[in-house]
């Protein structure tokens, strides 16, 4: 198997769970791919007997892997899907930060995760993402999201008006603090601490929520991913926030995009002791009694 690694640089106390991760992943005979700056962040740090080859970006990933793992939270996961965009390169995070919906390996079962990837005692998780269409392409060619779209007023507090357009027609105009267009896999993110719903992976949907609208009665709703949504800004600012994901660029009112679903998909790893529904309760907390603790 070859398997490619990605991670941030991380604290000392996460320190002994990469190093964990290393160990486990010595014992077997696998070709071993780092990012070449996770690789630099580690040298020293991290004991492994073999020298560790790296590569920089989705070219030199691209054929190289069997399968990436992703140390670190949800935000780690997203940065490899910039690594891994069309590839079809399979994705597994082990969750060294907090919550972790997409790095749902959590940090204590490190060696049973590893020994079932090696054994590919897995599933693939197809993720469908979203695409953002504009003139002015000021995310280049990295202008796909996993989890979401967020446009977000900047300078001041002034509410934003989003006018929206569903295949051309008329939506609604948004006056509210922003709006978040959201997949399956970002329902479970910033969508849902602003009142969305959940929705199931592969329902085909997109969701859209908008962030502390000033009329109560806009709630948020959920459409078809074979619709395109565009957009117009209007506001007392000059300046607002777009991202997708966690990239950030800063446009003004005359920006004018669209979204629709993207041209690829993500495949992420599902080990079989595990599953979307059992991932949500224990996330989630659900069915959890405080009475009987």
């Amino acid at each position: 198997m070859k398997l490619a690694i990605y991670g941030r640089e991380f604290s000392n106390t996460t320190l002994p769970f990469v190093q964990q991760v290393f160990d486990c992943l010595r014992k077997y005979d696998i070709e071993l791919y780092v990012y070449e700056k996770f690789n630099k962040f580690i040298t020293g740090k991290i004991y492994f007997p073999k020298k560790l080859q790296g590569f920089r970006n989705h070219h030199d990933i691209k054929g190289l892997a069997d399968v990436m793992l992703s140390l670190g939270g949800d935000g780690t996961m997203l940065d490899t899907v910039t690594l891994i965009r069309d590839s079809g390169i399979p994705v597994i995070g082990i969750n060294l930060g907090r919550l972790g919906f997409l790095a749902s390996i959590n940090k204590d079962d490190i060696q049973p995760a590893i020994e079932s990837l090696i054994n590919r005692a897995y599933t693939i998780d197809c993720r469908n993402l979203l695409k953002i269409d504009s003139e002015e392409k000021i995310f280049g060619d990295e202008n796909f999201a996993l989890n979401d779209l967020t446009v977000h007023r900047r300078d001041n507090a002034a509410m934003m008006i989003i006018h929206a357009y569903l295949n051309g027609e008329f939506l609604n105009s948004y006056w509210a603090d922003g709006l978040i267009v959201a997949t399956p896999t970002g329902s479970t993110a910033y969508s849902l601490s602003c009142g969305g719903p959940i929705v199931f992976p592969r329902s085909g949907n997109l969701v859209i929520t908008p962030i502390s609208a000033h009329n109560l009665n806009v709630r948020p709703i959920v459409i078809s991913d074979s619709n395109t949504l565009s957009f117009e800004l209007e506001g007392r600012s000059s300046k607002y926030l777009i991202s997708l994901d966690s990239r950030t660029q800063v446009i003004d009112s005359s920006f004018k995009f669209s979204i629709r679903k993207a041209d690829f998909h993500i495949n992420l790893v599902r080990l079989n002791n595990e599953s979307y529904l059992s991932t949500l309760r224990n996330k989630m907390l659900w069915g959890i009694d405080t009475r009987n603790y």
